[in-house]
């Protein structure tokens, strides 16, 4: 049986077109085209996550699942919808805007057999002079005032949108009406779902030159309009040494760490731990062993893994079951 360690994973990159070549910033060897996302820790049919390090390096996301199980995974490390690694750890480029949309709960009626819906957050990785997001609706807009904006084409009028900064972290729930905008670089940590119902797309072309779909019935079916309980805050206040929780769901918490020298930790019996390398650089240790670390990388620390060293110089998302 193969001890326990940090996994670290080849992402797997979608082109998007809004995308760009941002996320070349952190060392990736991006495929030629616009690419929007870099799925960094993925068990879902439209991408698996791959290991390359360690003795489990070729093996998929899905085949650890299935021979470590909660041992590796936690009590609670499962989803109980379809039995898959429960989150999807994500960074976008945003070169353009993305479509406004909004994402359903786990109960709705409408899911694809097997998916689940999709609560998630941003952490802004970095944002350029006056960027923006679409965050929510403004208030009073119920569904039949968007519903009729949408047919008149002045559902812009309806959105909320809010100046971003780097290190901006925002909170939405299924539910928010949302859409990052362009010159935003962001770490997203979601329910492991790859539904999104598009409200409105600009009126322009996919990658393919043809419209792509809007799903307007299934968008107004879902949004929150009394509120869904999304959050935004500022990040700046972190301390060295301590965690600053970002979000608490039913489905993750997320906290901010600053690393500076060395950082004791353990993990949960009860749930794996994400570790997303937002800045800087440094050193893993765990179990007399260690794998170096920098900007741009996500690790997935199994649940007996238990004593694990930070050491060096960074800014850490940890993301674990709540």
């Amino acid at each position: 049986m193969t001890k326990p360690y940090p996994l670290r994973f080849q992402p797997e990159f979608k082109e998007r077109v809004w995308g760009g070549r941002a996320l070349e910033q952190f060392g990736l060897e991006l495929p030629e085209g616009h690419i929007g996302e870099g799925w960094m820790i993925a068990d879902h049919p439209n991408g698996i996550s791959i290991v390359n390090n360690g003795k489990l390096a070729g093996q998929g996301l899905d085949q650890i699942r299935e021979q470590y199980g909660k041992e590796w995974f936690g009590t609670k490390g499962f989803s109980e919808v379809n039995g898959r690694f429960p989150l999807l750890i994500k960074l976008l480029d945003c070169n353009d805007d993305l479509s406004v949309q909004v994402h359903p709960t786990d109960d709705y009626e409408g899911l694809p057999k097997g998916e689940l819906g999709k609560t998630e957050m941003w952490y802004v990785l970095d944002a350029k002079p006056g960027a923006t997001i679409i965050y929510g609706l403004n208030d009073g807009v119920t569904r039949e005032s968007l519903k009729e904006a949408l047919l008149h084409g002045t559902v812009l009028d309806c959105l909320r949108e809010v100046p971003v900064a780097t290190g901006d972290t925002f909170y939405i729930p299924a539910g928010t009406v949302h859409a990052l905008c362009a010159g935003v670089v962001v770490a997203e940590i979601q329910q492991n779902s790859d539904t999104t119902y598009r409200l409105y797309d600009y009126n322009r072309p996919g990658l393919d030159g043809k419209p792509r779909d809007i799903h307007i019935e299934d968008s107004l079916n879902v949004t929150a309009y009394e509120g869904s309980g999304a959050s935004m805050m500022k990040t700046d206040a972190t301390q060295a040494g301590e965690w600053l929780q970002l979000a608490h769901s039913p489905y993750f918490v997320v906290e901010k760490g600053i690393v500076s020298g060395s950082w004791k930790l353990a993990t949960q019996p009860e749930s794996f731990t994400i570790l997303v390398i937002c800045e800087g650089s440094g050193t893993l240790a765990w179990a007399g062993e260690s794998q170096d670390y920098k900007a741009g990388e996500c690790f997935l620390l199994p649940a007996n893994l238990e004593q694990y060293e930070l050491k060096g110089n960074a800014t850490v998302l940890r993301s674990y079951l709540p």
